[in-house]
């Protein structure tokens, strides 16, 4: 599960936790609320305490408030990471949640019992216009009940294209392709062919997490089968990630400083030409815009290759959630309805656009990003419109382990060979599945 701790938006499963403030929580009411005739309708918004989350946040209610004077918006925030997740989940279980909060889809939002702590909003007209894919990600059998907050993003390999260029590289749609480009890549000169970024230590997973499209496009029902106990990473299709992160090692593709090198690193490294492609979330174009902003338009993107140039496509997460708790009552829930309506506007697209760096298309009709975003975005935009994606494994299983990026590391480190990593992290879920009851397990 890939929280969205460091972005603007955390990065849940990659396990980067955020940094634990001490912030005041507005108390909710669960009772009516004040009606339109006593004055405004004042409701609350919960928000990770992120830089770019709040000014996100912050830009949405100033705009929603001048169009609906009648209702007030109370901009609250949470710490990032594990504490925030416990937190969510206190206050949902005590009738204690903000009026409207943002959190994870997928994994992390099945996890909250959505049937019994969220308000269905199934029957609310913008569900309509919202990307399939993004829908499976915030719905049960029951119903939908979150609205998208963000864009979505891809795992996949930002690479230089000035590099590309120079060398008369075609982007890779192979495994044996990127390969190839790298050695190339290599003996031209450049220090790192391709960056890993182990000092944060959750890039580790992208060789294995942005692999996932490759997976489905061999075995379809392999998110069903490994949440059923019957698929296991230590076997094809799930073992080529492991693979290739122990073969980019051997070959000696990697940046010399592997180890103790950072993400904001590693993005730098390619923005500078000091490397030339990084298996990265596409996120990384708001820390491009903050550090390398020159490089807008150097940094493309491609999806991480898999053994089928046929099937060469985007591993893609969807963005955050936006829901109401059933704490939320009377004039207060319609408020909120109204509040989340509004955030499925292209008005209110167009402001989320503009606070920060767009990471990747958005998951609703009539959205769009405009032509000024940087190349590592556009360049996914023909995935997208060609239906050449799927979802990350955390949007369609619960099962995560804690200690996929320890694994990855050491698989990537020469330390343990990809098919004892993948053994290992086959055991390391065990835990959590029958923590979670599911069958089989």
């Amino acid at each position: 599960m890939v929280s969205r701790t460091t972005t603007r938006r955390a990065l849940l499963a990659f396990g980067v936790g955020g940094v634990a403030l001490t912030v005041a929580l507005a108390g909710c009411s669960a009772g009516g609320g004040s009606s339109a005739s006593d004055g405004p309708v004042t409701i609350s918004y919960l928000v990770d305490n992120g830089e770019a989350t709040v000014a996100v946040a912050d830009a949405l209610v100033k705009a929603f408030e001048a169009e609906n004077p009648d209702i007030k918006v109370d901009v609250q925030t949470r710490p990032q990471g594990s504490e925030g997740d416990n937190l969510i989940k206190t206050r949902l279980s005590t009738g204690e949640m903000d009026d409207v909060f943002s959190y994870n889809s997928g994994s992390l939002f099945q996890a909250l019992s959505p049937d019994q702590t969220l308000v269905n909003l199934d029957d609310q007209d913008w569900v309509g216009k919202l990307d399939k894919n993004f829908v499976k990600t915030v719905s049960t059998d029951k119903g939908v009940y979150g609205a998208p907050m963000g864009q979505s993003m891809a795992g996949a390999v930002i690479y230089n294209k000035d590099i590309y260029s120079q060398l008369g590289l075609e982007v890779p749609t192979t495994w044996d392709e990127f390969i190839a480009n790298s050695e190339k890549i290599k003996e031209a000169g450049v220090a790192a062919p391709i960056v890993q970024t182990y000092g944060d230590t959750w890039t580790s997973q992208l060789f294995v997490l942005g692999d996932f499209n490759n997976v489905l496009a061999e075995d379809p029902k392999w998110a069903e089968e490994y949440t059923a106990n019957k698929a296991k990473y230590v076997d094809q299709p799930g073992l080529a990630g492991f693979e290739h992160l122990q073969e980019v090692f051997d070959k000696k593709l990697l940046n010399e400083d592997f180890a103790s090198a950072t993400y904001s690193d590693g993005v730098s490294m390619v923005a500078t030409g000091k490397g030339a492609q990084y298996p990265i979330l596409t996120f990384a174009a708001s820390q491009l815009m903050t550090t390398n902003p020159e490089a807008k338009d150097v940094v493309g993107t491609f999806p991480l290759p898999g053994p089928d140039a046929a099937s060469n496509g985007l591993t893609v997460w969807m963005p955050n959630g936006v829901y109401i708790p059933t704490s939320t009552e009377g004039a207060k829930l319609d408020a909120a309805k109204k509040f989340v309506s509004w955030i499925t506007t292209k008005d209110s697209c167009d402001i989320q656009a503009q606070s920060t760096a767009p990471q990747g298309p958005f998951v609703i009709e009539g959205c769009t990003l405009g032509s000024d975003v940087p190349a590592m975005v556009s360049d996914l935009q023909p995935y997208f419109d060609d239906g050449k994606t799927n979802l990350a494994l955390e949007f369609l299983s619960p099962i995560k382990g804690p200690a996929l990026e320890q694994i990855t590391v050491a698989v990537g480190s020469g330390i343990t060979s990809a098919k004892d990593g993948a053994a290992q992290y086959d055991e390391d879920v065990k835990k959590q599945a029958q923590q979670l009851g599911l069958d089989g397990w």
